[in-house]
């Protein structure tokens, strides 16, 4: 089978996920072409060793990788996020009109929706399918993340943007969603029922995995002997991490609270937990992901925070997978299907988003866990991860939702 992988965000850039499809679909035998633009994340600026080009290709085996140039940014403003969005679905759609003439079908990882400017223009000139992999909820994510106008602007660009997702949805030929919650997003969005399925996301596989934990790890993260808690990634305004914060003040004498991490929430972070006087919570930068396993395992529990809101229910952040695949038992304040996978697989303790006091209680239930308890809530984890969300799981899904797809475009 002939695929093409469509995606804004691709290696040497932290988003794995395409790489893992691109190489391991290559690995069975397909042949796969990527059409991805110049690494910039998170920094809005091009790698060194990188210079933006027209016809950047590169080939290994069964695998191409064709970089097309983009407008770079991730900063806080919405025009230049804007630009970066559209200058990559511009440029994608004219190279890809040539360079994904001959695929059976085309694989587009979204966000952003402009991504899908290549597929739709194989659809209408050569009826190739393609299946849309929908990783955040639009106009949601661009909503909560503090990046939209506000007002009558802010209502006039939410309404613009789902009425453009409705139609992505419906042009589709199968939709592959991160979660339950999400695929009945996008039903009520107009998406076919019958197109939609659940693929758990995985983690990188090869970097989150048990280790022992060793007195150097948990020297770095400056481990007391107390219960430790862990929250590694962005501090964004979808995490509202102040909620962990004001936990942890009102928990000093039973946890300690580590964050590891950076993002704009970060400083306002800090001076909350300056002004509650609380020595328990502690500031790292963020670390590299091949040091992240072994900080995971120094630490006795892994925080996920999500903020409230219906189109995030169907939200499963990415350090859960991580967490887990590293066997590490976790405490979640979000709702929605994350909230549900911890709870049903026994994996931790889960509480409603943004409610500190709840969070506490958590804390504290997690502190005075047996250590015989915590061990084996953490041998469920790693199961749980290897049954439902590993790579070999996720590669098995993909390949059979692709067959499908391509038949379909060989059929008319």
């Amino acid at each position: 089978m002939r695929i093409g992988l469509v995606t804004q965000w691709y290696p040497p850039e932290g988003i794995f996920i395409t790489e893992n499809l691109a190489t391991g679909l290559a690995d069975r035998g397909h042949e796969v072409k990527v059409l991805t633009t110049f690494p910039s994340y998170p920094l809005g600026r091009v790698y060194p060793g990188y210079r933006q080009r027209w016809n950047d290709r590169t080939r290994t085996g069964g695998l191409t990788v064709r970089r097309v140039p983009s407008y770079p940014s991730h900063d806080r403003s919405p025009l230049r996020r804007a630009a970066s969005y559209l200058s990559f679905g511009a440029t994608s759609a004219v190279a890809g009109a040539r360079y994904l003439a001959d695929v059976d079908v085309t694989y587009v990882y979204h966000p952003p929706p402009t991504s899908v400017a290549p597929a739709g223009l194989g659809r209408w000139l050569r009826g190739t399918p393609w299946v849309l992999h929908v990783q955040d909820p639009w106009p949601e994510s661009v909503l909560h993340s503090g990046m939209a106008p506000q007002g009558r602007v802010g209502r006039l660009l939410d309404g613009a943007i789902a009425g453009a997702m409705r139609r992505i949805y419906r042009s589709a030929t199968a939709i592959a969603v991160i979660s339950p919650a999400m695929a009945e997003l996008v039903v009520e969005r107009g998406a076919d029922p019958e197109k939609v399925r659940v693929v758990w996301n995985w983690t990188d596989d090869a970097l989150f995995r048990p280790v022992p934990a060793t007195a150097a790890a948990r020297a770095a993260i400056g481990h007391t002997g107390r219960c430790t808690i862990m929250f590694a990634g962005n501090m964004g305004l979808l995490q509202r991490i102040e909620t962990a914060v004001r936990a942890a003040s009102a928990t000093r004498d039973l946890v300690d609270l580590v964050l590891i991490g950076s993002g704009m929430q970060e400083e306002s972070a800090r001076r909350l937990a300056a002004d509650l006087g609380a020595p328990n919570i502690r500031f790292l930068a963020r670390r590299p992901p091949e040091q992240m396993a072994e900080l995971y395992a120094a630490a006795d529990y892994q925080l996920i925070c999500l903020r409230d809101g219906p189109g995030l229910r169907g939200t499963v952040p990415s350090k859960l997978q991580a967490a887990l695949a590293c066997g590490r038992p976790v405490i979640v304040s979000a709702g929605g299907d994350a909230a549900r996978l911890v709870s049903s697989a026994g994996v931790g303790f889960t509480c409603p988003p943004q409610d500190w006091r709840a969070l506490a209680a958590r804390f504290a239930t997690a502190a005075a866990q047996p250590v015989a308890e915590r061990r084996e809530i953490a041998r469920r984890a790693r199961e749980v991860y290897l049954d439902r969300m590993s790579l070999p799981v996720g590669l098995d899904q993909f390949e059979d939702i692709l067959t499908k797809a391509a038949g379909q475009g060989r059929r008319r």
